[in-house]
This record gives C-alpha cells, structure tokens and sequence, in this order.
C-alpha cells in the first residue's frame, strides 16, 4: 500500500505546532526529515507526525528539544509515561513534586510556552495578556531566543491565519501595535556610538506587513549598528535618500506578501541603481523567494533566517573596519 503524506498544514494542525517551529525543528535539531517533491515541497508520514507530536508534549514539560530531538520515538514515548526516572530528569527543571511541572518550568526552559500563550491571547484580542507574556518572555529568555522563536514564529503564524481567514484583521492589527510597541522599546534600550555603522530598515513599496522588519531592527541594534527605522511601504528614491543623509553603509528589506509583484522588480533595480555602490542591500522575508533572478542581478543578500542576518551584519562590520 502505498504510504500517505501529509503537507505541512496538516501537520501542524495535528502536531499542535506551529509551521515555523516544524521547520526550525527540522533545520536546527534534525528531528524529523520530511519527503520532498521535485518543487521543494515538505511531505510529512504519520510516523513523522506521531514524532512531532511528542516532541512537543515533551518540551512542554520542560524538556529541551536540542537535548532530545535526536531520541528514537520508543525513548519519546518512555521519556514521557516515566518523568519520576532519575536519567531522565530535565536538567533545567525545578525539582519540586515529582512528575508535574510548574510555570516557572515553561519560561525557564521552554519558548514553546510564550509563543502559545502569546497566540491564545491574539485570538482571544486580550491585548494586556499579549503585552504582559512578552514582557514576562524578555526576562526568562534570551533576546535571540525571544526574538527568533517567540515572536518571529508568532507573527508568521498570525500572517498565515489570516490568510487563511482563521483571524480576523483586527487581531493582527492588535498584535503587530502590541509587537511594534514591545520591539521598539527593546531598541531604545540599546546605547551606540557616533562611529557605529549605520543601517537603514524598511519594506519596500507595495509591502505593507513591518512585523519582520522591527525585528531586523531590533537585531541590528542588538549587533552594534545604528538603526534608522523608516517604517513599511517607501518607494526606492525615498530609501536611497535615507541612506544618503544618514550616510548608511547598508539597507535591509523586509518582503513579506504580496509575493510576484511584478512592481517590486522595479523598484528593487531602482533602488540598486539609486544607491551608492558600496552599500549593501540585504533581503529577507517569506515573500523573498519570488525576487530570486532580481535579487541575483543587485547583488543583495538573501537571509533565510535572522541568523543569517546577524552572520552577514558581522560580516559586513569587519570589512568597514
């Protein structure tokens, strides 16, 4: 019989996780290796659905997924119906009763609890609830932590749900006002010199969605360079005066959705064409991968993640050095 697979929608709607989180999983632990079609597409088995789901019953009780994304599925399901066994203790626990965890637990050792508790309070639009988790997150988690698996994946998943018609506009709007707030406190907060590097932050016309960029903001700062935020949708000649003024030595765009606007192209060579030629333009986003032969053709770095964002920054500061 041949096998059934399942898209990554699927998956995560019997997973309980995230698209984002599946992936990462994937890229960063290896924890499952999911079929490919001839288009690059993920294909999941039930075996493969069955693991991630108790890979994430695992972390929620505080176990770390990079300690046991490696465990065979039988060890999972040990793991899980024995938390009293002493070699199998989470060292991060607090070792209070036996067997049951606590809140402190999940904001210890496990992001997983800030991006559900995150997400719930969007779909329920408490606002409060959303300010005090990620307030609550930035002091149990490190900022590349916060930053790349709490509130990045919890903007894709709110960008793919009302996609989808799962959320209303009104609570995406609410959560990117509560991100937008959030981040650009974390930014103000860092204190850079005269002689820092500046880089100039935005979306390009036509891309209205600013969630990824604040938070290539706030990871810029975070690096050592001087931010200047322009907000979202600026045509080219409006982005190439910013650098110009503020002499910047690079410019990073966020491309969320639409993807394939033909317009985009332009604006892109445009802006290329409008910038002094040392500086450089990095381009990331989920809407990137249309802009492939553009991005190609004005030498732009295309980021898949905001590690490869931090890499590249470096990079780049050691040869203005």
């Amino acid at each position: 019989m041949e096998q059934i697979l399942y898209p990554i929608k699927v998956v995560a709607k019997r997973t309980g996780l995230s698209p984002h989180v599946i992936r990462a999983w994937e890229k960063r632990y290896d924890a499952v290796s999911p079929h490919r079609t001839d288009t690059n597409r993920r294909l999941y088995s039930t075996e493969q659905i069955e693991r991630l789901t108790l890979l994430r019953l695992a972390t929620a009780v505080g176990w770390n997924i990079g300690r046991i994304a490696q465990y065979p599925t039988d060890q999972l399901k040990s793991l899980l119906s024995d938390n009293n066994a002493s070699d199998h203790t989470p060292t991060r626990l607090v070792h209070e009763t036996p067997g049951k965890r606590t809140a402190s637990d999940n904001k210890i050792s496990n992001p997983e609890y800030y991006l559900d508790a995150c997400l719930r309070a969007v779909e329920i639009f408490e606002v409060e609830k959303l300010e005090h988790m990620l307030s609550e997150a930035s002091v149990y988690l490190s900022q590349p932590v916060l930053l790349d698996q709490v509130i990045e994946p919890m903007m894709s998943t709110i960008g793919e749900r009302w996609r989808e018609g799962a959320l209303r506009i009104s609570q995406e709007h609410m959560a990117s006002a509560a991100v937008r707030t959030f981040v650009g406190h974390l930014r103000s907060s860092y204190e850079t010199t005269q002689s820092a590097p500046v880089i100039i932050v935005t979306t390009p016309a036509g891309q209205i969605h600013e969630n990824a960029a604040l938070i290539a903001s706030i990871t810029a700062a975070s690096e050592g360079w001087r931010v200047t935020y322009l907000g979202p949708n600026l045509p080219a000649e409006e982005i190439a005066g910013a650098v110009v003024l503020q002499h910047a030595s690079a410019v990073a765009l966020s491309i969320i959705y639409p993807a394939g606007d033909p317009g985009l192209r332009d604006e892109l060579l445009k802006l290329r064409h409008q910038l002094p030629e040392e500086v450089a333009i990095l381009v990331g986003g989920k809407g990137m991968s249309s802009y492939g032969d553009v991005l190609d053709t004005i030498g732009a770095f295309a980021l898949d993640n905001m590690q490869d964002f931090r890499q590249v920054l470096e990079r780049l500061r050691l040869d203005l050095n």
